[in-house]
């Protein structure tokens, strides 16, 4: 607090000087630089000062274990972002999901301000791990990187809205109309219940600022995202003695592995697209020939339009049996859709990567996809503003059982940019209705 207090001395003097330089006919323009120099030096400091505080969130959040069905470990971790906004005097809501499908519930919070641009920042609370999976990833700092369970996907991004919260408001910034934080429960398994809650969000905002991770050779701004479909595979076989008279059966396991096998090289038909079988089952006991197994692909493409070649080839593939008497189906489930980059969405990004060299951080834009979907692009769906992805913080190894860590360089720069962002978007949005 020494440090903010010094720093608000320092602002004050300032701009005592820059209204006396006013009066003796410096201009208006040199006068507004000088403004948003001394708030840039208010907002390093603040971040320098929110750095270590956010790695302290970061280890208490990596603690909970909160798969996107575990809805007690889900109810865990909203509790402790709630204690986190409660310590803020930041109200909040706990909001349930639409749908059929049963997950865990959002947390919501709006905060009124002064000008009239909508800014949505969104993350998720939710892992793929399951139960017990902590003990493999437990949190650690080693060579610059904090290592845990879930840190880069998507804790990370918890934290960092947590702290660009507290930053704002301890700079009194309020130069927005409405700013919206949405933490939904159910990313990682499609967001089911908050695909709504999300469109909606992007339909009302001007900004929605999505916090899943960026890179770890190159920061960036990500402006797209790949669509993401699955495919269901059924083999229907026969059950025998496999001891006995296996040759009674027809083995729906050889059969699926076979039809796993002759499909495996579909990655890359089409600019973008991967195809990785992900999931199998067969068989219920050791001594009977299984009768039925089934199998699930993971399906990323660039547009929607390229999953219509992939299940025309899966489909003309899994003709050719291996196992006579077989039968075997493929359902094709299109889910999540793209995030593709707009002319609102560019210039926002150029917004950051100028406020970025005012710290000398290097922050490039992508605008092609690289495999991975977000919540970003439900929000796009509706949108009548800009998306854009990747403020988390820098990181590698979600989805891995071993090796899932952040950048510990990367805190500072990240609220330092995000929290510069919400201001000058806001007050130049506020200009540009004038």
């Amino acid at each position: 607090m020494q440090l903010f207090r010094q720093y608000l001395v320092f602002i004050s003097l300032l701009i005592g000087v820059t209204i006396g330089l006013g009066s003796l006919g410096v201009s208006s323009g040199s006068m507004a630089a000088d403004v948003q120099q001394i708030q840039a030096s208010q907002m390093i400091a603040l971040a320098d000062q929110e750095a270590p505080e956010l790695l302290k969130t970061l280890e208490e959040l990596v603690a909970i274990e909160s798969g996107s069905t575990d809805l007690e470990g889900l109810a865990q971790i909203q509790a402790a972002i709630g204690k986190k906004l409660d310590k803020l005097g930041i109200p909040y809501q706990v909001v349930q999901g639409s749908g059929n499908t049963k997950t865990g519930a959002m947390i919501l919070v709006k905060i009124k301000g002064s000008g009239t641009a909508k800014i949505a920042m969104i993350a998720h609370m939710d892992t793929v791990y399951q139960k017990g999976d902590s003990k493999k990833q437990p949190f650690r700092v080693a060579d610059g990187k904090a290592y845990g369970l879930g840190i880069q996907d998507n804790r990370a991004g918890i934290a960092v809205i947590l702290h660009t919260l507290k930053i704002i408001k301890a700079a009194g910034i309020n130069s927005f109309g409405e700013f919206t934080i949405l933490i939904n429960a159910d990313e990682e398994i499609g967001s089911p219940g908050s695909k709504e809650a999300i469109m909606a969000l992007g339909e009302a905002n001007d900004l929605v600022i999505s916090c899943e991770t960026s890179g770890t050779k190159t920061d960036y701004v990500r402006l797209a995202t790949s669509s993401i479909a699955r495919a269901e595979l059924i083999v229907r076989g026969k059950a025998a003695h496999s001891g006995a008279n296996p040759d009674f059966g027809r083995n729906a396991l050889y059969e699926m592995a076979h039809q796993v096998l002759q499909t495996r090289d579909l990655t890359n038909i089409a600019p973008g697209v991967k195809f990785n079988w992900t999931l199998a089952q067969a068989g219920t006991v050791r001594n009977m020939i299984p009768p039925e197994a089934k199998a699930t692909a993971d399906i990323r493409a660039n547009k929607m339009s390229d999953f219509d070649l992939v299940e025309e080839k899966v489909r003309e593939r899994i003709r050719n049996h291996l196992i006579p008497d077989t039968t075997v189906t493929v359902n094709f489930i299109r889910g999540r859709p793209p995030l593709v980059p707009t002319d609102k969405s560019l210039a926002v990004a150029k917004m950051a990567q100028s406020i970025a060299k005012e710290i000398q951080w290097p922050l490039d834009i992508l605008e092609t996809p690289t495999g991975g979907g977000t919540d970003a692009a439900y929000a796009q769906v509706r949108s009548r503003g800009a998306v854009i992805e990747s403020f988390g913080l820098q990181g590698f190894g979600g989805h891995t059982d071993n090796a899932e860590y952040i950048l510990i360089a990367s805190i500072k720069p990240r609220l330092f940019i995000t929290s510069m962002l919400i201001d000058q978007f806001s007050k130049q949005y506020t200009a540009d209705k004038k």
